[in-house]
């Protein structure tokens, strides 16, 4: 007589190969009966683990994307109004002292974040360890992320010297599944660099499964499915299901520096950034860096369609990249190099709207197993990743 768990085993496995068929992605048990009773456990649940119907969703919509032929803005783009923003340049000494003044402030009554998009592996750093632990070289032998928790530390004693109130910056770090676990023993062996563990909040960024160009999911593995990050884009569905914004609100944040964590020159926190936001009272805002050169590889803030957002280089003709300004400025040149700040209140929102964000497509090169259950490494794409921008929030924003 089969156990119990055979038989419930197989009632869950019949209940999935009609949810499979529905959606045309049958062919992911084909190596099923291969796997052991183990092994088939964990990929049931695996396969249960998956919305069908919303990734199947996602893909639809991704790929119509990548068949249209690529279509140039040009006429659509405008540069964002010389009102709308501030710069080092062009701001008296005595401005950028009363903004990082308003900076301070808000650090000293606990009123700012810290936020860190850190789901990346070293990969093309020659590593297989998070960035953020990468070693760069400087002659302290300090990585990343020790760097940023020696500038958190400095600029709450700079906000205490200023104030004389002691406010603490709590640091959120959106992680992967991947990097999660060694980046909190990482932090761990290195006693948080001097950091309270308490204001150390770790969260991952979700999965997503990789498709062929047909729409099937990919199998890296007999009993495994394929999946990628789903960009850093990914963060507004995160902070609901890891409930930040909740912690957020616990311990009264208010403003949100948001940064990549390979920019080792990031000024974390930064008080002056942080001071004109509040001053503008903006909700959403982007630290950029003029451009170079016409053709420099970065994605530059405009409008388009009269909205907020970062237009890809590659969308911009040579025609318009080149187009200067009466002082011999580019007019579009604002590089975006991915450092932000939201107000908490405005995360809240768009974390409500995160589905009506379109995901992007990333043609790869991902391993998948033939029909003879071999691993192939195929030396061309031959499927996509798909993913959401950080920055895809700034229509959002008014």
């Amino acid at each position: 007589m089969p156990s119990k768990s055979c038989t419930n085993t197989l009632a869950r496995k019949e209940n999935l190969e009609a949810e499979l068929l529905k959606y045309n992605q049958s062919h992911l048990l084909k190596f099923y009966d291969e796997l052991t009773g183990a092994e088939r456990d964990q990929f049931l649940h695996e396969i249960s683990e998956l919305n069908l119907d919303e990734v199947t969703g996602y893909f639809k919509d991704a790929f119509l994307t990548t068949t249209k032929i690529a279509e140039k803005v040009d006429d659509r783009l405008e540069a964002i109004p010389q009102d709308l923003y501030g710069s080092v340049v062009r701001s008296t000494k005595e401005e950028l002292t009363a903004y990082e003044k308003i900076g301070l402030e808000a650090v000293s009554k606990g009123e700012v974040g810290v936020l860190l998009l850190a789901g990346g592996q070293g990969t093309r750093l020659g590593v297989n360890y998070p960035k953020g632990m990468y070693d760069v070289g400087l002659a302290s032998g300090k990585s990343l992320y020790q760097l940023q928790a020696e500038r958190i530390l400095k600029l709450e004693k700079m906000a205490f010297e200023h104030t004389g109130r002691k406010g603490t910056i709590p640091w959120y770090i959106m992680t992967s599944e991947a990097t999660r676990a060694s980046t909190y023993e990482y932090f761990q062996k290195n006693k948080f660099f001097g950091l309270d563990e308490k204001n150390l909040v770790l969260f991952e960024q979700g999965m997503l499964p990789c498709f062929t160009f047909e729409g099937k999911i990919i199998l890296e593995g007999k009993g495994k499915i394929s999946k990628a990050p789903d960009g850093n884009g990914g963060l507004y569905r995160a902070l609901r299901r890891w409930k930040i914004l909740t912690d957020f609100e616990d311990r009264g944040v208010k403003y949100l520096h948001v940064y990549c964590v390979d920019n080792i020159l990031v000024k974390v926190g930064d008080p002056t950034f942080v001071g004109y936001c509040i001053t503008r009272n903006s909700d959403c805002a982007a630290k950029v860096v003029e451009k170079a050169f016409p053709t420099e590889a970065v994605g530059v803030v405009c409008k388009l369609d009269g909205k907020f957002q970062v237009v890809e280089y590659s969308e911009i003709t040579l025609t318009t990249a080149q187009k200067r300004n009466p002082n011999g400025r580019l007019t579009f040149n604002a590089g975006n190099i991915c450092n932000h700040f939201f107000t908490t209140e405005f995360l809240n929102r768009v974390c409500s709207e995160e589905t009506k964000l379109k995901h992007h497509v990333a043609k790869k090169k991902i391993p998948y197993i033939e029909e003879s259950g071999q691993i192939v490494k195929p030396e061309k794409p031959n499927g996509i990743k798909m993913e959401k921008f950080v920055f895809d929030v700034f229509g959002l924003s008014e």
